[in-house]
């Protein structure tokens, strides 16, 4: 059974959003002022399939994806990109406004640049035995076969590719895999999770795969089954041997925008602590003008940032810590020894140690975020301290998602 809605705003995930007397109803990719014909989703009374948009927005752009809304990987492609950012912004205004906070939010700063630089496509047995390999449906667990992502940077041409014929190799294992692929300044680094303990002859069988894609390395679970070329990665002086599917920013001008928000904001601070600072996107580049402690639960992103530290000329001492931040943060007192601190937690935010740091007297702290709900959780915390959250920038570098970055400053 149909019906026909109109949509008055877009959701926090990106859903137009229709109020009708039993409550607000959630429309997967209708924009804001359109009339659109629905089907209701059993079991979810506020959700509805988008059936026809009958009465179009002026806004409503051609995605660039013949996949949309088949694969659950992009939300947004059916808007302009301007309304889109102007929303992006709004997301980060509001999770202040709700927070009860006041700080004046920048312009949002566009880092798509030439795309992602890490992906994870899945590979699955679908109906008949047949082979699947790609990203998951919207809210479904099936896969969405792909030939191509124009989200992608260059760097992963051929990712989709090396992806199938992994899946086909490990095909007799009959076990869902994870195929994490990032694009390295030595070529394409593979590390494959779901397969259990691999055979000789597979594993001679993915070298022999790992040269013919021109693969820098393949793992599986961190293991090395092949490698052609040490994945590195520069990271502002320094070059970065990655360990295996270690985290970065997903994209290479996402990196860039978000390390010269810190730079500038941490200004001519002569002690720095960087606190979960993964393989040292940021404490690389403030060693270059400052003393810096960097520390991180993840022993291999702290060792790889250690040796790529020692390597490169021109640095400050840079100190490193393996230390789980939730369980055991710096401590208002170790605090004392910072001029500035940066921290960039993981999405659900660094509530332990943000408790800390609002004790402690560090005159600057810079806040990056990927989750704005989080942040304003945290900002609530340090302001409650005595700090002033002085400015706060939005970075985008998952276009055509509700994901949103920031950058932010707090002054004692």
């Amino acid at each position: 059974m149909t019906e026909q809605l109109t949509i008055a705003r877009l959701g926090h995930r990106g859903d137009g959003i229709a109020d009708t007397p039993a409550g607000p109803v959630f429309v997967p990719y209708a924009l804001p002022g359109e009339v659109v014909t629905v089907e209701r989703v059993p079991g979810h009374p506020d959700r509805r399939h988008l059936d026809h948009v009958d009465k179009p927005s002026h806004e409503r752009a051609a995605p660039i994806c013949k996949h949309f809304t088949h694969c659950g990987g992009c939300a947004m492609q059916h808007w302009s990109l301007a309304e889109y950012h102007l929303w992006k912004r709004g997301l980060v205004v509001e999770s202040l406004e709700q927070a009860g906070l006041v700080a004046p939010v920048e312009p949002l700063i566009d880092a798509h640049g030439r795309g992602r630089r890490r992906a994870v496509l899945h590979a699955r047995r679908g109906t008949q035995d047949m082979l699947e390999v790609g990203f998951t449906a919207p809210r479904a667990h099936h896969i969405v076969a792909i030939d191509r992502c124009p989200i992608l940077e260059p760097g992963l041409d051929g990712a989709i590719q090396a992806a199938w014929a992994i899946a086909e190799i490990l095909k007799p294992v009959s076990k869902p895999l994870d195929i994490h692929v990032t694009a390295t300044d030595s070529g394409m680094d593979v590390d494959v999770r779901g397969s259990g303990p691999l055979s000789a002859q597979r594993t001679t069988t993915l070298a022999g795969l790992a040269e013919k894609h021109k693969l820098a390395r393949i793992t599986r679970h961190g293991e090395l089954a092949a490698q052609r070329a040490q994945p590195l990665l520069k990271v502002g002086r320094a070059h970065v041997a990655l360990p295996p599917g270690a985290f970065l920013q997903a994209t290479t001008e996402g990196e860039a925008a978000l390390a010269r928000l810190v730079i500038a904001h941490v200004g001519d601070a002569k002690r720095v602590a960087d606190l979960f600072a993964g393989i040292g996107t940021f404490a690389l580049r403030l060693a270059e003008r400052a003393r810096v402690t960097a520390a991180d639960s993840e022993t291999a992103a702290i060792n790889a940032l250690e040796r790529a530290a020692q390597k490169t000329s021109g640095l400050k001492p840079v100190e490193t810590q393996t230390r789980d931040l939730f369980r055991r943060p710096l401590m208002a007192e170790e605090l004392k020894a910072f001029d500035a601190v940066v921290f960039d937690p993981p999405r659900l935010g660094a509530e332990a140690q943000v408790r800390e740091l609002a004790k402690s007297k560090v005159p600057t702290v810079v806040a990056v975020s990927c989750d704005a709900a989080t942040f304003a959780r945290d900002a609530k915390i340090m302001v409650g301290g005595g700090y002033k959250l002085a400015c706060v920038t939005p970075v985008d570098q998952f276009r055509y998602s509700f994901h949103v970055e920031l950058v932010a400053k707090f002054e004692r």
